[in-house]
């Protein structure tokens, strides 16, 4: 069953080359699929490069940074539209460790699932790199999703995930709203409406190896404003 790796890329040309390495090792019958945001760094260059030499792997180029969420909407749709079985998202730092992804399809075959997450919170989880303060907010970030979404996982502000693509097909990419870091817990709350089913692979989430974070203060803020919306809505229906 065929199945599609996608990473989305604002200046990684450090830790992409290896990453993508690592991932045909794991799964080396796997497509990768890259969408760089004009990449100033070179990033984009370097995929072209690997676009010409392998048809396994691909590249959209955008115009400018559009965020986190359209660049996961567009690998979606190139998915469907491919015919895919799976599609993974997967961070291009280094932060999600490729190895999982063999546990990741397992789980999605053994279970029957629809969705399975790589996940720093269900047991046997762990985060490595990162300061108390910056555990503390996604440790209550996840908490809250929990709690006002009534969303069953432990890990929904992570995009390491593995989708079937039949359910992909299921979502009207229309009433997506967030298309910065809060797309992750929406995107989870939208696939549960069509009655997506959920699992969790635990991983050692890594703090990345090279570059800067792309969280910034006003996704905080996008992710509060995203959970009360979906929040108030729940409470409604």
């Amino acid at each position: 069953m065929s199945t599609l790796i996608a990473i989305a890329t604002y200046n990684e040309r450090e830790t992409l080359p290896s990453l993508v390495d690592a991932l045909r090792t794991e799964m080396p019958a796997a497509d990768v699929l890259v969408v760089d945001d004009n990449s100033p760094d070179g990033t984009g260059a370097w995929c072209d490069e690997q676009a010409a030499e392998h048809e396994w792997f691909s590249v959209v180029h955008r115009p400018e940074k559009a965020g986190l969420g359209s660049a996961a909407w567009e690998a979606m749709q190139w998915a469907i539209a491919r015919d895919y079985a799976w599609l993974v998202t997967i961070d291009a730092d280094w932060s999600h460790p490729p190895e999982a992804l063999p546990r990741m399809l397992a789980a999605a075959d053994t279970e029957g699932v629809d969705v399975v997450i790589g996940s720093r919170y269900c047991p046997g989880g762990a985060v490595d790199g990162w300061p108390w303060s910056r555990r503390a907010i996604s440790g209550v970030v996840n908490l809250a999703t929990r709690a006002m979404l009534g969303l069953p996982v432990r890990d929904a502000s992570t995009a390491y995930r593995l989708y079937r693509v039949d359910t992909l097909r299921q979502l009207d990419f229309s009433v997506l709203q967030e298309t910065g870091y809060a797309y992750l817990e929406e995107l989870l709350w939208r696939l549960r409406e069509t009655g997506a089913t959920f699992a969790e692979v635990p991983i050692v989430f890594t703090d990345r190896r090279a570059g800067e974070s792309k969280v910034t203060a006003g996704e905080a803020v996008g992710k509060l404003r995203m959970l009360l919306r979906l929040g108030w809505r729940r409470l409604r229906d």
